[in-house]
Parts: structure tokens; C-alpha cells; sequence
């Protein structure tokens, strides 16, 4: 987008701690204008507009989508309120941008994209990286045969949580290392392969009980395997790679994107493939900002919500019953 079309106006719905990395990045953003903040304390609400510059602030969640001024809104919510918060945000007349996870359970994703479809309305899973020029260079590779026939896929992401309350250890909010971590490596692992046929999936509870590790195995079609790790106890790790019949694709830093690029290994010699910075948080805004605007394609809709969330219930299914193997079921 370039001044010549109009920014969207958003609003922000919670003041949760991913703002923080969020907000920063769309500064000065020509697609953009931030000018409203919900919180459920006016106090807090105020508060916050006012240090980063809202044009206005809600005390509550409702206020703001009944903003007249509001285009759109982004969910940064707890797991457990993104398909309702995202229903009623889109049948009061706002497009959505919903933080990742959407959602654990299929039936729940598909009801809030017929609420868009119904509406009028764009939906979209915010998963921030699938915007950075690291994801599209690495997808590109593997399509262009770098690696020669796809074999294998392997993710980790995890991190050491620490002690003391926490939301991601909350069971009634659908926490969990899979819903929070582990979500990247099943897109991830998407990404490269589509939709898997069949997952096996392996989990450590938590006091809380939720899982706190989860380890997968995920079966594609034309014999293509995945497999990843996540977990909330373990140190700070990620890496994503691709591996074929004549290499290996290796990104160290897949998901947050931290120090983009891509090692490919062949013949026994490794090439560096480097990938310019890239602000992924005001990339994924920027190609919502388009799509309402209708001048661009969401760059993800509803196929990958809905593979994302059938598979992790495919995979929840299959460590509640002790690593049995679980079809991944498309009703179409």
C-alpha cells in the first residue's frame, strides 16, 4: 500500500504483553492508523492510550466494537476468547485479526469463518511470520527443487516459562506448550508438506494440566514425515528444516525471526542464504491493512485456520490416548 489509498483504522482489543512487540513495528506504517484501545479498566485503558498515542480508549471490549471509527480490530486475547471475541467483533461489522492460535478445536474455527463470510468481513490467523521474507525465500527453495524431493520436516520451539502464575499454564483458557509453541512448527511443518493424513501425539502435563512438552509425529501424502518438539521447560531453542533426496534446508531462527536466514546444505558444503531484516508484525497488518482495502489477498485464510486447527486436535486426541495414530479429517 502507498499514501494514495486510505489506512485502515484500527483498534486493539486487550492490552496484552504481545502489544509490546507488536506496536513498535507499525509505527510510521502509511497503511495503518491506530485509534482506538479497549481494556476492561477505563482507568487502564486511558492510561495506556495515552502513553502510546490512541486516539481514544474503551473500557471495555464491547465499546470499542461498537467504535463507528474502527475498520478492524486485532485480538491479542487468551486462546479460550478468540473464536467468540473474533464472532462478535466480525458480526458488529469489523474485519479481524486474531493472534495465533485461532483455535484447538476445527468445528469452532469454521463456525467464526462463516460469521466473515456472513458479515461481509476478512478474517485472519496472525501467524507474523509467514509474512517475513525468510518463510517465502525457504518455501520458494523447497519449490524450486533446491533440495530435491521433500523427505523429512523437523521443528523444535520451546523456552523455559518459569515459576509463578502464568495464562499459557491455564487450562480454561486453552493454554499449553502445543497451543503456544507448538503451533508454529504445525504450520511450520504445513507449510512444506499441506495438510498431514495422520499425527501422533505425545504429551508431559503440568501441574496445572496442561501440556508443558509435546513431541509429534505427523504423516503426509507421497510418504513426506514431520516431526517436532515444543515445551515450556527446556531452554530457549528453534529451528526449522526441510530435508530432501539431495539436501537439507536449515532456518535457525523460523518463527520469531530474530536473525533471518537460511542454510542450505548440499553435497556436503553449506551456503548461506541471507535474508534482509524485515519488521514481520507491520508486514502481517500491512497485508490485512490491503486485503480490506481490496487491493491485495489475505495472505492466509480459511483452509490454513482450519488445517492449523484440525491437526492440533488431531494431535491433542492422540496423546489423550496414549500416542495412538489419528486421521486428520477434512469433511469436504
Amino acid at each position: 500500500m502507498n499514501g494514495t489509498v486510505e489506512p485502515v483504522r484500527w483498534g486493539i482489543v486487550s492490552l496484552a504483553g504481545i502489544n509490546d512487540r507488536v506496536l513498535p513495528e507499525l509505527e510510521g506504517s502509511d497503511a495503518i492508523e491506530l485509534v482506538a484501545v479497549a481494556s476492561r479498566s477505563e482507568q487502564a485503558a486511558r492510561r495506556y492510550a495515552e502513553e502510546r498515542e490512541f486516539a481514544r480508549a474503551h473500557g471495555s471490549y464491547e465499546a470499542l466494537l461498537n467504535d463507528p471509527d474502527v475498520e478492524a480490530v486485532y485480538l491479542p486475547l487468551p486462546n479460550s476468547m478468540h473464536v467468540e471475541w473474533a464472532i462478535r467483533a466480525l458480526e458488529a461489522g469489523k474485519h479481524v485479526l486474531c493472534e495465533k492460535p485461532f483455535g484447538r478445536r476445527a468445528a469452532e474455527v469454521e463456525r467464526a469463518f462463516d460469521a466473515a463470510d456472513g458479515a461481509g468481513r476478512i478474517l485472519m490467523e496472525a501467524f507474523m511470520y509467514r509474512h517475513h521474507p525468510q518463510t517465502r525465500r525457504a518455501a520458494e527453495l523447497v519449490a524450486e527443487g533446491a533440495i530435491g524431493e521433500l523427505r523429512v520436516l523437523r521443528s523444535h520451539f520451546g523456552f523455559t516459562l518459569g515459576e509463578g502464575e502464568n495464562i499459557r499454564l491455564r487450562p480454561e483458557h486453552d493454554g499449553g506448550a502445543l497451543m503456544d509453541v507448538g503451533c508454529y512448527c504445525v504450520s511450520g511443518t504445513r507449510l512444506f508438506a499441506g495438510d498431514p493424513e495422520t499425527v501422533i501425539g505425545t504429551q508431559i502435563l503440568g501441574p496445572s494440566g496442561v501440556d508443558v512438552r509435546f513431541a509429534a509425529t505427523l504423516a503426509f501424502d507421497g510418504a513426506v514425515l514431520g516431526h517436532f518438539d515444543c515445551g515450556f521447560d527446556v531452554p530457549d531453542n528453534s529451528l526449522l528444516e526441510a530435508v530432501g533426496s539431495d539436501g537439507t534446508l536449515s532456518i535457525p531462527t523460523p518463527f520469531l525471526v530474530g536473525a533471518p536466514g537460511i542454510d542450505l546444505v548440499r553435497g556436503g558444503a553449506t551456503e548461506r542464504i541471507e535474508v534482509t531484516p524485515a519488521p514481520a508484525y507491520r508486514l502481517q497488518f500491512e497485508n490485512m491493512s490491503a486485503a480490506i482495502r481490496g487491493v491485495a489477498e489475505p495472505l492466509l485464510g480459511r483452509d490454513e485456520s482450519l488445517g492449523q486447527a484440525r491437526t492440533i486436535e488431531a494431535l491433542y486426541s492422540s496423546a489423550d490416548r496414549g500416542g495412538e495414530a489419528v486421521a486428520v479429517v477434512d469433511p469436504r
